[in-house]
């Protein structure tokens, strides 16, 4: 039997898991009787690491570990200026934006690849880990993070589970449960959740995720040129539809089996990794979509983004009026997500998009609290905003997808 470790990317094949388990025996027996096995856990995630980054990616293995490097730097040298008792603004911004510096020069190099950056630090994760940093400076910044052990933000900046894709879990809620071993009923419990949650990921990402994104997608794909070509003009058909449908299902299972499998993995290593997707699609606006839909970045963005320059324009006095405040931070809030998934028209539309239909959705339940005695409340009506909300999201997925740039330009 030929096994081929080189470059084992996380989740990628059903063969994967195979290793995965093997590996992760010694953890769940240590775990099912009590103890934690913490030197082997992190030789576990290393090893899978190093499988991630050998062979031809051993450049993004280096990068990896001097962004960690410089990370390490930032956060401890912010700390120890916090324990100094200064607090001020601009180390803190400082501090920030160094920290997000390597993840800005990958995603401008990505942009513009014949540009040639020096120095970019690109790798698989990177904006995972950025977030995870920027997480743990902040919450130095308020207090609220006084001591950062180092054993432990390595084991949280590198846990394996969550490394490529997330979801983004937290660093004290991560370090409350890292150096110990659950009680045996809750972890009996755990198995039981993350086998349901393993083969809910095998679900989505190898059955629904390859029928609607590698059998379903590019036949659309092809037919919907083919009558773009034809009809001229926006080249639009309902071929596109047909595609705008099929990407925003393709999009949630392969993402969601994604997640499941990470928050899966976790579960086995005692770790409760908190769950990215919560049925998003029966949302009945726009807003509930967004605390359903990739949970953890979106409630990182709006604790460490939203929250942040509201706070900061109420206390300069930026805004009288509250709602044209909370409209700047939306925009401001999706304009970044936009600029984080890629320097690139339609991910900044998609943002923009996203900004106006929460305003929009703002509009409405006001309105709808005014006039409530004249608006039904019922079955149908809620019926009725899934659907809308629903259309509203997939055609969201349509221009994040960059189809329509191919369709209309030429290129993705």
């Amino acid at each position: 039997m030929n096994f081929n470790f080189i470059n084992l990317q996380p989740y990628g094949n059903p063969h994967y898991f195979i290793y995965l388990m093997i590996g992760l025996i010694p953890i769940i027996l240590g775990l099912y009787y009590g103890h934690r096995f913490k030197i082997y856990e992190c030789i576990f995630s290393l090893v899978f690491l190093f499988l991630v980054f050998d062979a031809d990616k051993w450049q993004q293995g280096v990068s990896l570990i001097i962004y960690l490097l410089i990370e390490l730097v930032i956060t401890y040298c912010y700390l120890y200026y916090r324990k100094k008792g200064k607090n001020k603004t601009w180390a803190f911004y400082l501090a920030v934006f160094l920290s997000i510096v390597p993840l800005i020069m990958v995603k401008v190099q990505t942009a513009f690849p014949k540009a040639k950056i020096p120095g970019v630090l690109a790798f698989l994760g990177i904006s995972y880990i950025t977030f995870k940093t920027v997480q743990v400076i902040m919450e130095i910044r308020d207090g609220a993070i006084k001591e950062v052990n180092l054993g432990t933000y390595l084991r949280f900046l590198l846990f394996f589970p969550t490394f490529s894709s997330g979801p983004i879990d937290r660093y004290r809620r991560f370090a409350k449960e890292c150096d110990v071993a659950p009680k045996r009923d809750q972890y009996v419990n755990d198995l039981g959740l993350a086998t349901r949650y393993l083969f809910q990921g095998f679900l989505y990402k190898f059955v629904l995720g390859w029928f609607f994104g590698t059998y379903w997608l590019p036949r659309i794909s092809r037919m919907a040129l083919i009558a773009g070509t034809a009809n001229g003009g926006l080249k639009l058909s309902w071929w596109v539809l047909a595609y705008m449908y099929c990407y925003s299902m393709y999009l949630f299972f392969d993402f969601a089996g994604y997640s499941l499998f990470a928050v899966s993995i976790s579960y086995f290593m005692g770790i409760h990794t908190p769950m990215n997707f919560n049925k998003p699609f029966l949302s009945q606006n726009i807003k509930e979509f967004w605390n359903r839909w990739h949970m953890t970045l979106s409630f990182w963005f709006r604790d460490y983004i939203y929250m942040r320059f509201t706070f900061f324009a109420m206390k300069k006095k930026l805004f009288k009026n509250p709602v044209r405040l909370s409209q700047v931070a939306y925009l401001l809030l999706f304009l970044v997500m936009g600029f984080w998934h890629g320097l690139t028209w339609y991910y900044i539309v998609y943002g923009l998009f996203h900004a106006i239909a929460i305003i929009i959705n703002d509009y409405w339940i006001r309105y709808k609290k005014k006039h409530r005695d004249k608006l039904p409340s019922n079955k149908f009506t809620k019926c009725l905003s899934i659907f809308v909300t629903f259309n509203v999201v997939c055609f969201s997925f349509l221009i994040f997808s960059g189809f329509l740039s191919q369709l209309w330009f030429g290129w993705m």
